[in-house]
């Protein structure tokens, strides 16, 4: 695996336990460039704004939208630390990313490789490579150690 996509996903693993400390649930996104310079960064803010669709998919493409000073996202990519859902899929197929490189699978909720497969769909329009599992132990491990101290 290149080195850059391990320190990127690096990179998100930081935003999610970041996400986690602050009674979030523990997901962290960033988008690169095709270069791999870092657009934007950010972790689960559901808890924080009261917002369903504060997802850190959401948050990360709106945040490397505004910087960039347009609608799509064409020549970048997002690292997300777990499997994005139906919502995120959606709009990560209207933003036109590049690529999606997620860790942890996400059998229950996910709408990438499980579920309803968005970019499956005969009218999904736009379908970005997909690579699974980068990391997946780590970001697994902080899914799991989050819930794991809900429940006690």
């Amino acid at each position: 695996m290149q080195e850059s996509i391990m320190g990127i996903m690096h990179m998100a693993l930081d935003q999610a336990r970041q996400a986690g400390d602050r009674g979030e649930i523990p997901v962290g996104a960033i988008i690169a460039d095709a270069q791999g310079q870092i657009i934007a960064a950010a972790g689960n803010q559901v808890e924080a704004l009261c917002d369903a669709s504060a997802h850190a998919e959401m948050l990360v493409m709106r945040a490397a939208c505004l910087a960039q000073g347009q609608k799509f996202l064409e020549n970048c990519d997002l690292y997300v630390t777990l499997e994005p859902c139906p919502m995120c899929a959606g709009a990560i197929a209207l933003h036109r990313l590049r690529r999606v490189i997620f860790a942890a699978y996400d059998p229950k909720s996910g709408g990438v490789e499980h579920g309803p497969r968005i970019f499956d769909q005969p009218t999904c329009h736009h379908r970005p490579e997909i690579i699974g599992g980068v990391e997946e132990q780590a970001a697994a491990s902080l899914l799991t150690g989050f819930f794991q101290r809900l429940r006690s």
